[in-house]
C-alpha cells in the first residue's frame, strides 16, 4: 500500500513538474521581453538565450513524459536549472523587475533556495528506477 501511495505521488509530481516546464517555456517564447533583463550582462545575445532556455524548458518538460526519455529529460533539466541560477542571483542583486511587475525584495531572494529545490525535483526522476514510475 504505501509503494503504491509513493509511486502514485512521484507520477503525480512528475507531471507537475512536466506542466511547470511547459508553461515556464512558453512564457519565455511568447514574451521573451519579460525575461531578457534577467540575463546576466556578462552573457552574449540575452534575448536569444531567453528564446534558447524557453525551448529547453518544453523539450526538457515533454521529455520527463515516455519512460524512455524520462531519465535523460531529467538530467538536462537539472542541467538548465543550475545554468539559470545566475540569472535569478542577478535579478535578486539588482532587484530586477519581472517585465511590468517590480517583485517584493524577499520574493527575488526566495527564489534563489526555491530553485534548488526545482533542481532537486528534477533530480529525482534522474534516476532509472525513479524514472521508471
Amino acid at each position: 500500500m504505501f509503494l503504491e501511495h509513493h509511486r502514485l505521488v512521484k507520477k503525480a509530481l512528475r507531471w507537475a513538474l512536466t506542466l511547470f516546464m511547459l508553461a515556464a517555456g512558453t512564457a519565455h517564447l511568447l514574451l521573451p521581453e519579460m525575461h531578457r533583463d534577467m540575463v546576466p550582462p556578462a552573457l552574449p545575445a540575452p534575448l536569444a538565450l531567453v528564446y534558447l532556455s524557453g525551448v529547453a524548458q518544453i523539450v526538457g518538460g515533454l521529455g520527463l513524459i515516455p519512460v524512455g526519455t524520462r531519465h535523460w529529460a531529467a538530467w538536462g533539466l537539472v542541467v538548465l536549472l543550475v545554468l539559470l541560477f545566475p540569472a535569478n542571483v542577478h535579478m535578486a542583486i539588482h532587484h530586477l523587475p519581472l517585465g511590468n511587475h517590480q517583485l517584493p525584495s524577499w520574493v527575488l531572494w526566495a527564489r534563489l533556495p526555491l530553485q534548488a529545490v526545482f533542481i532537486a525535483w528534477a533530480w529525482w526522476y534522474t534516476h532509472p528506477e525513479a524514472a521508471a514510475d
